[in-house]
């Protein structure tokens, strides 16, 4: 197994830009992300449905950037919650420059098992909520006439994994609402792409994935281990950045898995 790289330097990527990410509590490539992006000198808004993990997010980011964000507590399958959060960051900031979708849910289940509440609880949360979340942030950005979208999409939109019937329908659904977008958004100079990690080890995975079926996903990569949370987050920066300005409508793999 080659162990990880060191995480590069930051460079400016973000500076002076607001970038609203959701779902950027607890552990996973949302709260990664957000971290990365407040290093690469952007104003950071995080979002997550869990109110005191979110608090605990903004006082770690706060510590170690030296920079307080601002947190808005909003579950993506309520569009009360959706509309405030984005108000909120435009009334408070100004503007919302970047809006990175993270939002998803997950689990093990085979097909003939799964129930219709588990098959509509992982399509709410992991596509429609993405939906709902990107129609909040392009009512803004239409009118700014500027604007970037990164959503969290999965290499299962791809690839067929036992037991994950919804999830990977979900996430093959975000790569084709991330594509409608970019083409409705481009004439309005606003970029939607999204990005699809094939295995980012954080705590909440092995509540989804039995941890055998983890380590043989971990044996299938190229490089013998998952990325770096922070491998992906870097990738979502880029996404968001002027370095990617001519890319819309894509879905960027962060894998080293190849079949």
């Amino acid at each position: 197994m080659a162990a990880p790289p060191a995480e590069p330097p930051a460079h400016g990527l973000l500076e002076s830009k607001v970038v609203l990410v959701t779902a950027s509590a607890g552990t996973g490539i949302g709260s990664a992300t957000a971290l990365r992006a407040a290093k690469e000198g952007a104003t950071v808004v995080l979002s997550d449905a869990h109110e005191r993990r979110l608090a605990e997010a903004a006082r770690r980011l706060e510590a170690e950037t030296g920079r307080a964000p601002l947190a808005v507590r909003c579950d993506v399958t309520v569009e009360e919650d959706v509309a405030r959060l984005y108000d909120a960051t435009v009334s408070e900031l100004g503007r919302l420059d970047v809006a990175v979708h993270n939002a998803g849910l997950g689990g093990t289940v085979p097909l003939v098992e799964m129930s219709d509440e588990q098959w509509s609880r992982v399509l709410d949360v992991t596509l429609t909520g993405t939906f709902r979340c990107t129609r909040a942030a392009l009512r803004h950005m239409l009118a700014q006439g500027r604007g970037v979208i990164v959503n969290n999409a999965s290499v299962l939109g791809w690839r067929a994994q036992a037991g994950q019937a919804h999830y990977a329908a979900a996430k093959a659904g975000v790569m084709a609402l991330t594509r409608c977008a970019a083409m409705e958004s481009a004439p309005f100079g606003v970029r939607v792409n999204a990005v699809a990690p094939s295995l980012a080890m954080h705590p909440f995975l092995s509540r989804a994935i039995p941890e055998e079926q983890l380590a043989e996903l971990e044996r299938r990569e190229a490089f013998g281990r998952s990325a770096e949370l922070w491998e992906v987050a870097n990738v979502i920066v880029f996404l968001a950045s002027e370095y990617s300005s001519y890319m819309t409508g894509e879905v960027v793999s962060v894998s080293s898995q190849h079949p």
